[in-house]
């Protein structure tokens, strides 16, 4: 089912946010202040090309850098790509397919509003 789930993402819109989030991440790379941020955008960009089965976790223990980073981040890009993905998840949620998309899109506004200190994997069993 997983596997289903992310070729219709792919097909339907992923690949073209994935690529929108390396772009901007190739962007931000170009100074070197922008480096850790044009990262995460990055790990968003390939979190958003195969989200289904993946989970995101927040990792709090690793200090007051990765809390000014996420103040920093929430300020000038966070809140924005958060907003956009809670409404595409709203709109996808409408009907009952998209309800799973949809639900990607809740997850990645979680990712998106505060990137530093998650990670994602796989789901453990």
């Amino acid at each position: 089912m997983k596997l289903i789930g992310n070729i219709i993402w792919v097909i339907f819109g992923g690949l073209f946010l994935c690529l929108g989030y390396i772009l901007a991440g190739l962007l931000l790379c170009l100074t070197i202040v922008g480096i850790p941020f044009g990262y995460k955008v990055m790990q968003l960009g390939l979190f958003a090309l195969w989200p289904f089965g993946k989970e995101v976790t927040m990792n709090p223990a690793k200090g007051c850098l990765t809390v000014g980073f996420n103040i920093l981040w929430a300020l000038l890009f966070g809140w924005e790509l958060a907003v956009s993905h809670l409404i595409l998840g709203v709109i996808f949620c409408i009907t009952i397919i998209g309800i799973p998309f949809g639900l990607q899109h809740f997850k990645l506004a979680g990712f998106a509003l505060l990137p530093f200190g998650c990670n994602f994997s796989e789901p453990s069993k």
